[in-house]
């Protein structure tokens, strides 16, 4: 697709901990961060309206019933089929959006995208990508989080995938994928470890197994786990850098030195803080769904939903997913 085509974004403004405040937010920071965006703002009449009233790009789209976050999220499409995720993702079914983010039941959010938008031909199983900071470029994992138990054809299909998100979204040509291993050796790890390094072997791109610690190190372009170990990976690393950036920031405040260090330091500072922020991505692709579907932190802020439309009109305008079904289909 075209760079300068307008990308519309169904958005569910009624999901995530501190909605409908904070998606609204985003949401005004990212039409006017890009012009050619617009935005299907999906919820509660009283949230979309006055807003879409307020902002040229933004269309409301009314529904009358809500997901909640800790509601079980296999009855959510036939429960409640007037909710904010499932419109959501019916907008993207019927080709009246490109994409739909949300921020809400991220169990809702994913079985809603599986059911209602459909899987590319193919897949077995969608999976969670997320984008993680490196000493280099970042790198993809997935899964985190969709499959916490795994077959080995899974995961294969998981590099398939996942190589074609860092070709698309990170603009990586030949990415690099690693095998999430508690070795490097063929034979070491779980069954279902050896049995899919057995279907990697010789494929395009593989470098065989890598440990935790390669992650953040950058060897390889694209980390490929079951959903389960791959959710734990994620949260320890986002958990590590969020206390080693306070303890630091601690360490510059804790005398009059230190404090004029940290004055000249903050630049660089700022800039680590950003790369490692997780908000700078906002959300994570849910890949091998037959349209674009992005699950962002219930936590999320406006930055994050901002960054999450942006990440989000990336992948639209890279083609993400017909590069995932051309992929599939060779």
């Amino acid at each position: 697709m075209s760079s300068n085509h307008v990308i519309t974004l169904a958005v569910d403004a009624m999901g995530g901990d501190f909605a409908p405040a904070a998606v609204c937010d985003g949401v005004e920071a990212a039409i006017l961060a890009d012009p050619l965006l617009r935005v299907m703002l999906v919820g509660a009449a009283e949230v979309v309206e006055p807003f879409a009233r307020t902002h040229d790009r933004v269309e409301a789209v009314v529904t009358t019933q809500v997901v909640e976050m800790g509601e079980h999220a296999a009855s959510i499409v036939r429960g409640k089929p007037d909710s904010s995720i499932v419109v959501g993702c019916r907008l993207v079914k019927e080709g009246r959006a490109d994409g739909f983010f949300s921020a809400g039941n991220t169990g809702a959010a994913m079985s809603a995208a599986t059911l209602v938008i459909g899987r590319i031909p193919g897949v077995q199983r969608p999976a969670i990508a997320t984008v993680l900071p490196t000493a280099g470029a970042p790198c993809v994992m997935l899964d985190v989080g969709a499959n916490a138990d795994c077959k080995p054809e899974y995961l294969a299909q998981f590099a398939v995938m996942g190589s074609a998100y860092a070709k698309a979204a990170l603009g990586i040509t030949a990415p690099r994928v690693g095998l999430l291993n508690i070795g490097e050796e063929p034979a070491k790890g779980s069954q279902l470890a050896q049995e899919t390094y057995r279907l990697l072997d010789g494929t395009d791109g593989f470098m065989g197994n890598v440990e935790g610690r390669d992650i953040p190190a950058g060897t390889v372009d694209v980390v490929v786990t079951d959903g389960f170990t791959g959710n734990v990976a994620l949260k320890l690393m986002e958990g590590m850098s969020k206390q080693l950036l306070a303890q630091f920031k601690a360490a510059l405040m804790s005398s009059p030195v230190n404090k004029v260090a940290a004055a000249v330091l903050k630049p660089s500072l700022n800039a680590l803080r950003d790369k490692l922020d997780p908000d700078s991505h906002g959300a994570a692709p849910l890949l091998g769904i037959n349209g674009l579907a992005l699950i962002g932190h219930g936590s999320s802020g406006p930055r994050a939903v901002a960054s999450a439309l942006r990440v989000g009109a990336v992948a639209v305008r890279a083609g993400l997913v017909e590069s995932i079904a051309a992929a599939m289909r060779s």
